[in-house]
């Protein structure tokens, strides 16, 4: 139990360092209480797509979350960090709702069934069909930042709906959480994946070399989760996630195969081609319809939840193949080599 003004959390996530003005002063101020935060002004003269406003965004959410080694828990609520936090997300906001193109939620979710043809881009489509081994386990440790916290961030929307939504969402959560047993809690497949790949399964280990396109996709799904005027972008986040899913999976399946990753990271993504073809049914038919039924004036939310999701994931998508395409490494600093068994040589990193 905590008194007074909190407690630190030992053992937590280790704060990362920073990438710039606006997350040195918010690290530095997390570490101490005490200095300068960055206002209004010094946010609206940074990139919002760039590395420090998505690092500075990403800290604060993850107050919410495990908060950090060293950080009073209390500062989760302080109003000096939130008034911070919300310059940050109008500048985010503002630069998704001036990309995104509008369309109706039905139009949206039409796009989504469309399946990519494999020469247009898609990750799973190259890593099924030429990812190396290398290449993986560079997925799977940007991919950690994500599926380490996987339901969480939609958890937050469950109060905030009622009837069919509410209960389609609820089911679907029940899956993601493992169905009441902790060892098949889909976070939990996720660090045995990255166990198989030779990873480090702590949370939030890979944030020092996430790239910006990483964060910002980690950060959406945390700014729609906290904000209940955002509960219509949240749905149509979580529809885009799950109707894609269990394709996509499956190409990931074979590519984990194909490069003889391991048992565990196998079993994720059959986990998920199996799962998540019954949670599309779920969320279309009761979580987006009924959300729609009770709040129809909400159907552009739903539909920019849809629309963002897919404009950062096309970001993320460019940054990597370019990188892989020419045979580097899509981080700052390659991964540690793994050469074992069946494992191929790790070449190309450079």
């Amino acid at each position: 139990m905590t008194t007074g003004g909190g407690a630190d959390r030992p053992g937590g996530p280790r704060l990362p360092g920073p990438r710039g003005y606006l997350s040195d002063k918010v690290i530095s101020w997390l570490r101490t209480g005490a200095g300068p935060l960055p206002g209004r002004e010094e946010v609206q003269h940074t990139s919002p797509y760039g590395g420090d406003l998505q690092l500075a965004l990403y800290v604060l959410y993850e107050l919410h979350y495990q908060g950090f080694d060293g950080v009073d828990e209390d500062r989760e609520w302080s109003p000096a960090l939130l008034s911070v936090r919300r310059h940050l997300e109008q500048a985010f906001l503002q630069a998704l709702r001036a990309d995104v193109p509008e369309l109706g939620a039905q139009e949206a979710m039409a796009g989504l069934l469309t399946e990519p043809s494999g020469d247009d881009g898609s990750i799973s489509h190259y890593l099924a069909r030429e990812g190396r081994l290398w290449q993986l386990r560079e997925y799977a440790a940007l991919r950690s930042l994500y599926h380490l916290k996987e339901a969480d961030p939609h958890a937050w929307v469950l109060p905030r709906l009622r009837g069919r939504a509410k209960a389609g969402m609820a089911a679907i959560e029940f899956d993601e959480f493992g169905a009441g047993r902790a060892e098949d809690i889909h976070a939990q497949l996720f660090a045995d994946l990255m166990a198989d790949l030779a990873l480090d399964t702590s949370y939030g280990h890979y944030v020092d070399v996430a790239p910006a396109e990483t964060l910002a996709l980690v950060n959406l799904m945390s700014l729609l989760g906290l904000h209940r005027s955002l509960r219509g972008a949240l749905v149509g986040h979580f529809a885009t996630v799950e109707v894609t899913s269990s394709p996509a999976s499956r190409r990931l399946a074979e590519a984990m195969r194909r490069t003889g990753a391991g048992p565990a990271a196998e079993r994720f993504y059959d986990e998920h081609v199996e799962a998540d073809a019954v949670h599309e049914q779920i969320v279309r038919r009761e979580v987006v319809q009924g959300l729609l039924k009770d709040e129809p004036d909400l159907e552009p939310d739903v539909a920019f939840g849809i629309g963002a999701t897919g404009h950062l994931e096309s970001r993320l998508t460019r940054h990597l193949l370019a990188a892989w395409r020419e045979e580097h490494s899509a981080l700052p600093v390659p991964l540690p080599l793994v050469v074992s068994g069946r494992r191929e040589p790790e070449s190309g990193r450079v």
